[in-house]
């Protein structure tokens, strides 16, 4: 079977990666459709071909210019001139970079299949008969949780979705947490919460926190907020460097806003054996309460979080358990696991 995977704005590389190698494994032709990455370098394919169709251009010499964007959109309807010549029996994209000129010139000879990784992205989410639209255009879309199932069946007609558990990202880091270090990882975005993990931290005595990731928004106010109770890590960080922070964390928080299905950076969390706290928000919470791998509180509740995390610091037993659910995560939503539910659902359409 030939599958064509397409990212088209490079928003999840390791996700792309781990996926298309193991449709590869599993016996797939697959070819991951692409741009290049602003940040770093991209995972080197393994048993699959990666090809930069989109914004050759804006994502080279722009990155982070305002002028990127009005460059970029000038670039999409290009990419997906080109997409739409590539030979394949199925077209999983993994995400709608430009939803308005997705909505009128996507086309595909083949059937597509679309992955909602955000349910609804959050600067398009109020026009949803845009989405109504472009949902339509896919045979199959899939998502990562019940909750989110939930939330676009009052948009897609249920038979078309699928849920496969986002996997996660296995790790195993040299364990050098002090018992006492909260975790705040992934891009500095407002609707991850930080400052409530900030205000977790100093409600718990001798708890610091340690900040790992690429901020997109600004910090500085953070950053005093913050005092001396956080050390802050920022950059795109490379795989080492997560490995280092995952290694010195006892527990990781997720006060995320409801805007977001599934973390890739809680999963990786989970993936090396660190226990998560996070808000109740989107499909964040299965993954934890299925494995019992930390604790979910109400969306919101700085207090919640700062007394979910303080039982697991002050609890060895507690947060023994909560290491051992981690790990049950990581021994059974593999990639694996992933590629052959993404392989019976083309199935159903070839």
């Amino acid at each position: 079977m030939r599958v064509l995977l397409a990212d088209p704005p490079a928003f999840t590389p390791p996700y792309d990666h781990a996926l298309a190698s193991a449709l590869a494994r599993a016996g797939a032709d697959v070819e991951l459709v692409t741009s290049p990455f602003r940040f770093g370098d991209a995972p080197a394919p393994d048993g699959y071909r990666r090809t930069e169709l989109f914004y050759p251009v804006s994502s080279r010499v722009f990155r982070r210019s305002r002028l990127r964007i009005p460059v970029k959109l000038v670039e999409h309807p290009v990419g997906l001139a080109r997409l739409r010549r590539r030979n394949a029996d199925v077209v999983h994209l993994q995400w709608l970079a430009a939803p308005e000129i997705d909505d009128r010139l996507l086309r595909s000879s083949a059937p597509l299949v679309f992955t909602a990784h955000d349910v609804l992205p959050r600067r398009t989410a109020a026009k949803r008969d845009l989405w109504r639209r472009l949902f339509g255009r896919f045979e199959r879309i899939v998502v990562h949780s019940e909750r989110g199932r939930e939330q676009l069946a009052e948009l897609v007609d249920p038979e078309r979705l699928r849920v496969i558990p986002h996997p996660v990202f296995p790790s195993h880091p040299e364990r050098r947490d002090d018992g006492r270090t909260l975790l705040s990882l992934g891009i500095i975005r407002e609707y991850k919460g930080i400052g409530d993990a900030i205000e977790a931290t100093k409600r718990i005595d001798g708890a610091r926190l340690l900040v790992a990731g690429d901020p997109l928004d600004s910090i500085d106010g953070y950053r005093t907020s913050a005092g001396d109770r956080a050390e802050w890590r920022l950059g795109y960080l490379s795989e080492g460097e997560i490995d280092a922070a995952l290694g010195e964390s006892t527990v990781a928080l997720f006060p995320y806003r409801p805007e977001i299905d599934q973390s890739g950076a809680l999963l990786r969390a989970l993936g090396a054996g660190v226990p998560v706290v996070t808000y109740d928000v989107g499909g964040l919470a299965e993954p934890v309460r299925r494995f019992e791998a930390g604790r979910a509180v109400p969306a919101g509740d700085v207090e919640a979080l700062a007394e979910a995390a303080r039982e697991l610091l002050d609890d060895p037993e507690a947060l023994a358990r909560a290491r051992a659910g981690a790990e049950r995560a990581r021994d059974q939503l593999t990639w694996d696991a992933a590629a052959q539910a993404h392989l019976e659902l083309y199935r159903e359409l070839t």
